[in-house]
């Protein structure tokens, strides 16, 4: 008897010996984002409950506003003490954190998930840096939209979407003449200068819009383009609230959402706003593109992966570039937060009408990058200031804003 006790006794300290590591060998990730509205923190879920399915411990750290995050984030760098993943956008953004050895190749993953196959090149090349992967990406968002309430655009009397700038303001005097907030509008420089980007798509094109961000072109055409840009930018102040300085994003949906407003200009992710308020698309709202539109800017989400200490964090970095590329997570994700797909094996069937149109031209190749995608993060930056500072002053000519344009590149 005393035997068996004795046995039983050093089996269950044997066995509660190895809980402690068997705990530990379990992947764990802290994941930092500025994911935190609903239609966000709805879709960020469905990576961490696949994570958790596969074994991982999920410890969320999101923070409200890309530019907070960002900063948290290059604060835990500088303290040595990163998260194991950080959200982030794909391109030139992240490239000094590379250089300097602050991120993880993720390389393994990747070639065991064949991504070269299932990946358009652009993409490819946007998460890869000195030949070896580093983001998982996650999704695609265009950046070209107008959402508009179809209560309000009824109460106005607008029977059909606007093709046209001049159509556009004409159907903005009807809502005002109703009684209607034309323009739900963010006050905050990404959201002003995405707004920017999208009209000046529809002044100079796909080949121009590239000319001017790519190639730095100043020609006489490229800087009449950027001239009209600022008119019909600095024309849409009439059709702004004084409420809207320093507006969220999401408040201002919500603004379209319950018909008190009757558009938004903003990036796709704003149909899980709707989503979330269980508005239908088509019934509820529409979308369409900007007005005389060649195509769509875009924008891609992904996340990186920090140096860090120990195995645990190690294997969930690795489990959640996995999941986030996983095709029934993307679409389960893009559902929810109203974006695309990264790959281009996944069932399509379960997009909205929004979405098919964006991959269509994604497909077709009828897009073009945000700016924090091919320009260093100093120059977008100064970008986003720059067309702060025209809005917020209506005494200043296109003229002298397109020399200020210009220069953010000298």
């Amino acid at each position: 008897m005393k035997d068996q006790m004795k046995l039983l006794l050093m089996g269950a300290a044997l066995f509660a010996a190895s809980l402690p590591a068997q705990a530990e060998d379990k992947p764990q990730a802290e994941v930092m984002t500025s994911w935190t509205s609903g239609s966000e923190a709805a879709a960020l879920d469905v990576i961490k409950q696949a994570f958790e399915k596969r074994g991982g411990v999920w410890k969320d750290s999101s923070i409200a506003g890309f530019g907070a995050a960002d900063a948290a984030f290059q604060n835990r760098l500088v303290a040595g003490d990163p998260p194991a993943a950080k959200q982030a956008v794909i391109g030139l953004a992240n490239t000094d954190f590379v250089n300097q050895g602050l991120l993880t190749p993720i390389d393994d993953v990747a070639k065991a998930g064949k991504w070269a196959d299932v990946l358009p090149k652009s993409i490819l090349d946007l998460i890869s840096y000195n030949g070896k992967v580093y983001l998982s990406p996650s999704d695609a968002h265009g950046e070209s939209w107008v959402f508009y309430s179809k209560d309000a655009f009824a109460k106005a009397g607008i029977a059909e979407e606007p093709k046209s700038w001049d159509e556009f303001f004409t159907a903005l005097d009807k809502l005002k003449a109703a009684g209607l907030q034309p323009v739900a509008w963010g006050g905050q420089s990404w959201q002003e200068s995405k707004v920017f980007n999208m009209i000046l798509l529809t002044q100079v094109g796909i080949d121009g819009f590239l000319k001017i961000y790519v190639d730095k072109d100043k020609s006489d055409a490229s800087v009449d383009g950027v001239k009209k840009t600022l008119d019909i930018l600095g024309k849409l102040r009439a059709y702004v609230d004084e409420g809207a300085a320093d507006r969220n994003w999401n408040d201002a949906t919500a603004m379209v959402i319950t018909g008190k407003a009757g558009v938004q200009f903003m990036g796709d992710w704003a149909k899980g706003e709707f989503v979330a308020a269980g508005k239908s698309l088509g019934k509820d709202y529409g979308c369409m593109l900007a007005p005389q539109s060649p195509g769509m800017v875009y924008v891609a989400d992904s996340f990186s992966f920090p140096k860090i200490a120990g195995a645990a964090s190690q294997k969930g970095q690795a489990l959640l570039a996995e999941v986030a590329m996983d095709p029934a997570v993307q679409v389960e994700f893009s559902l929810r937060k109203g974006s695309v797909p990264m790959r281009t094996d996944v069932d399509k069937s379960k997009l909205d009408i929004c979405a098919q149109k964006g991959l269509e031209l994604m497909s077709a190749g009828k897009i073009v990058p945000d700016q924090a995608l091919i320009l260093s993060p100093q120059q977008a930056g100064a970008l986003n200031d720059f067309v702060d500072e025209f809005w917020t002053n209506p005494s200043e000519d296109s003229a002298s804003g397109a020399e200020k344009f210009f220069a953010i590149f000298e």
